[in-house]
């Protein structure tokens, strides 16, 4: 891919050729770094990521989501990524999620794990949720996971209008995805802005080489980013788009005009806006509402101050119910009032999907012109593709007053590594009428832990603690590379029913799955026989 794009490049200099020795001289550089490519051709891998990005506006969740993450389609997808804004954050509710999962996590874990997708990591910030979810196979090669969370409502200091991130990475590529909800109304595309250069410079990780957004390899921002469409009038608004002509509002979407002015958001790439503007919506209809608006109290209208994270979930429990308790005493969580125009609501862009690949490193000045044309080392050892296949919307989901926004990439990158840290592996048949064994080794040093455990999961499991049962590892030294070690697992522990099981080991400092067995199966006990649980096989025949 990287070939063909450097020969698009160099045909694309040709249809411009001139006298001007600046497109000559153009022409001459292409050529080269497409000739050098041919010499260093790198091997790649192709993946498949599926985004979706979804204000939910509190509803609960559709009983069907297949249509939403394209399981009826052919086309294998590797990573899910899906972002939610305005989850059901009512006090009770909420206190209700935070002991259990939230009814939007549930249905996408049901949906997605008969496919073979384990839930990764997640993290929730009010009614902000950001999910993932990943293959069986690509688990131990996510790694260096880190959650985040900046809040921007509330002069800064609540969390119903902010960013929700994790960061990881994957085969050695760090990637950061960003779910935003940004301040709303048509007058505040100034604020937008800074909310979001605020996000992105202040969100930290604790990892030396991508401390902050911008530093990883790739970063998706997406969300409820709450841009408007200017100066056009609802008329001219409802002709476009009944017409199929959504063309003819790009130039007045507030993001792409902000994109023109402001140079930090020119480095972020979208797809072009083909489908319709994806609110707002009458719930459960296709029909716009354009009803005159409800304005919210603009507590969030100047840039906030830098804030430091509750440092315990405690905190933003207690503070959760205080402000839910005031809003109900008070009443001012929403005021219905006109806007001062008096003008109707009109439809827009309001959810999208940006990402960004993070620029070349600037040439030293001493080095020759050959070296200008040329990345990094690593990039050019490793490099990493992203092109977008599809960005639209899905008409079909009414429960919310807006539609959910669909994009797929390509993720075409070179492997930093492809072996598993930890090898995890049955030893002989596992059955409930005895001690089972298995055994694991240390294939890459890594901050390991005597808290680490090895879980038994039947396959089609939804995440890491969805365990039929669990051992811990070796106690006492902590393993040598490439030593095998064995333990057993206490029979009663074994499902009495059999089935096909992986062995998953769990690193508590790297809080991920870090090494998957292959799948075995597990037979039938005796015991279960013996109750009737399982017809009696004699002879190869069910009795």
């Amino acid at each position: 891919m990287l070939l063909r794009h450097r020969l698009s490049q160099l045909l694309t200099c040709i249809e411009d050729m001139s006298s001007d020795d600046e497109v000559s001289e153009e022409v001459s550089r292409t050529l080269d770094e497409a000739f050098q490519l041919c010499g260093r051709f790198v091997p790649t891998d192709s993946f498949r990521l599926h985004m979706v990005t979804w204000n939910v506006a509190t509803a609960e969740p559709p009983e069907d989501l297949t249509s939403l993450l394209y399981l009826d389609v052919q086309l294998p997808t590797d990573l899910y990524v899906i972002g939610l804004q305005e989850v059901n954050a009512a006090p009770v509710r909420f206190i209700s999620d935070l002991l259990m999962e939230d009814s939007w996590s549930h249905i996408f874990m049901k949906t997605l794990s008969p496919s073979g997708f384990v839930k990764v990591t997640s993290v929730r910030m009010q009614g902000l949720l950001l999910l993932m979810f990943a293959k069986q196979i690509h688990l131990p090669y996510i790694r260096n996971i880190q959650t985040t969370y900046t809040r921007t409502g509330i002069f800064g200091y609540w969390g119903n209008k902010g960013a929700v991130s994790v960061r990881f990475s994957f085969y050695g590529h760090m990637i950061c995805f960003l779910n935003c909800h940004l301040a709303a109304h048509m007058n505040y595309a100034l604020q937008r802005v800074d909310e979001f250069e605020y996000i992105l410079e202040s969100q930290e990780f604790e990892f030396s080489e991508t401390p902050h957004v911008l530093d990883h390899k790739v970063v998706f921002c997406f969300g409820d980013l709450n841009f408007r469409i200017a100066d056009h009038g609802l008329h001219f608004l409802r002709s476009s788009i009944n017409s199929g002509r959504v063309n003819l509002l790009w130039d007045k979407d507030q993001l792409i005009t902000m994109k023109k002015k402001e140079p930090f958001l020119q480095e972020f790439e979208e797809g072009e806006l083909h489908f319709k503007p994806t609110y707002k919506f009458v719930r459960n209809s296709d029909a716009y509402d354009t009803r005159k608006s409800t304005v919210a109290l603009p507590l969030t209208m100047y840039r906030p101050r830098p804030l430091q994270r509750c440092s315990t979930t405690l905190f933003f429990l207690l503070t959760s119910i205080i402000w839910g308790l005031l809003s109900v005493w008070f009443g001012f969580w929403y005021r219905e009032i006109d806007p001062p125009s008096g003008k109707k609501r009109k439809p827009a862009w309001t959810d999208r999907i940006l990402w960004r690949i993070k620029p070349k490193s600037p040439p030293e000045a001493e080095e020759d012109e050959k070296a200008m044309t040329s990345t990094d080392d690593g990039q050019n050892k490793y490099p990493i593709l992203v092109t977008q296949e599809k960005y639209t919307s899905d008409m079909s989901y009414g429960v919310s007053d807006h539609k959910p926004v669909i994009a797929t990439f390509s993720l075409e990158l070179r492997k930093y590594f492809d072996t598993p840290l930890v090898h995890v592996s049955p030893v002989g048949v596992w059955c409930r009428d005895k001690v089972a064994l298995l055994n694991y080794t240390i294939q890459e040093d890594f901050m390991s832990s005597t808290w680490d455990w090895i879980g038994l999961y039947k396959v089609g499991f939804k995440c890491a603690s969805d365990y039929e049962t669990f051992v811990w590892v070796r106690e006492g030294d902590l393993p040598e590379t490439k030593e095998v070690i064995q333990i057993s697992v206490n029979k009663d522990e074994i499902p009495l029913l059999g089935g096909q099981y992986v062995l998953g080991y769990y690193s508590t400092n790297l809080q991920s799955l870090i090494g998957i067995s292959d799948t075995f199966d597990i037979m039938e006990s005796k015991r279960a026989v013996m109750e009737e649980l399982v017809p009696e096989n004699i002879n190869g025949l069910n009795q």
